[in-house]
């Protein structure tokens, strides 16, 4: 069974917003290890449609860095599921999930492979309530950004995490990665 992990950027003050995060080459090559580590993403149609905008080529020329090529020709190539009610159809290497949340991942994970990786906040919120993510990465940068949004608002239950590992990069953030303890609810609704 392929596992799902979840990755996601935060500040210290908590704010998951792509635009309040520093991002340099070292923060790149991080999420480009990530991807390697999965064979398929798994987005929400907002996650989809700002990577989508932000690294489908042809991007123009100066558009961005050139040390997030890697990145962007990872992402570009890599197969993507999208979980949404409103999209009537998506490309860029995609197919619409439909119907049950919980039954149409626990499918795609039952496939074999070295996993799949989630991002975003409201699809993996869902994710997490229902006990299917594997991994939880926070990658937390020293900002505080002072807004929102912020990570898991609504969870009903509380999920109880252990420490797997810990990466400083050269910026200061700090990538933990975190799973599920034993025994807890989560492990228990798959």
């Amino acid at each position: 069974m392929r596992p799902l992990r979840y990755s996601i950027n935060v500040t210290l003050d908590g704010c998951c917003d792509h635009r309040a995060i520093p991002a340099d080459e070292e923060l790149h090559r991080h999420a480009v290890e990530n991807l390697d580590r999965a064979d398929a993403l798994l987005f929400g149609r907002l996650t989809y449609a700002m990577m989508e905008a932000a690294f489908r080529p042809p991007a123009q020329a100066g558009a961005r860095p050139d040390w997030t090529e890697a990145f962007a020709r990872t992402i570009d190539a890599a197969k993507k599921y999208v979980v949404s009610s409103t999209l009537d159809r998506v490309d860029w290497n995609a197919e619409l999930v439909r119907g049950d949340l919980a039954s149409a991942v626990r499918e795609l994970k039952r496939a074999p492979g070295k996993g799949l990786l989630v991002g975003g906040v409201k699809l993996p919120l869902a994710l997490a309530a229902l006990g299917l993510i594997d991994e939880y990465e926070f990658v937390i940068h020293p900002r505080l950004a002072g807004h929102g949004p912020t990570l898991f608002a609504g969870l009903s239950r509380h999920i109880d995490l252990k420490l797997v590992s810990r990466l400083e990069l050269g910026s200061g953030a700090v990538a933990m990665r975190y799973e599920p303890r034993a025994g807890d609810w989560h492990q228990r609704r798959e």
